[in-house]
């Protein structure tokens, strides 16, 4: 591959999860929190500051739904540790480059992006 598909595959992926990232229900907060440090699913839905974080309240299995969402995206990556993978996620650097535009908040996605980035996620074939 040249440096010139490299370029324009990095901005599609870039395109792609910034678009997903507006309609996923996370603040910037959250994002920023996680530059810090790992989270796990549990420990966001058991959060008592949880809006703060978040647009709406969101069970375990939600989060980590969308979790792993985020890492098929590249923006999320599961934190490592001496036995392995563990359930906590870090930002990578391609999610920093996401989130490098916003820096009060992330737009909610109007009612045309999140149907699209439904199918994205949910039809991908189509």
């Amino acid at each position: 591959m040249n440096a010139l598909t490299d370029t324009s595959q990095d901005q599609n992926a870039l395109r792609r999860a910034r678009a997903a990232v507006r309609c996923l229900p996370f603040r910037l907060v959250f994002y920023q929190q996680l530059e810090q440090g790992a989270i796990s699913s549990t420990q966001l839905a058991s959060s008592s500051d949880w809006s703060r974080l978040s647009r709406t309240r969101l069970g375990w299995r939600r989060c980590e739904d969308h979790f792993i969402w985020l890492i098929q995206l590249g923006v999320l990556r599961r934190e490592v540790d001496g036995q392995g993978l563990t359930e906590r996620v870090r930002l990578t650097p391609l999610g920093r480059d996401v989130l490098a535009i916003w820096t009060d908040a992330i737009p909610a996605a109007g009612p045309l992006l999140r149907l699209r980035g439904w199918l994205r996620r949910h039809r991908p074939r189509l």
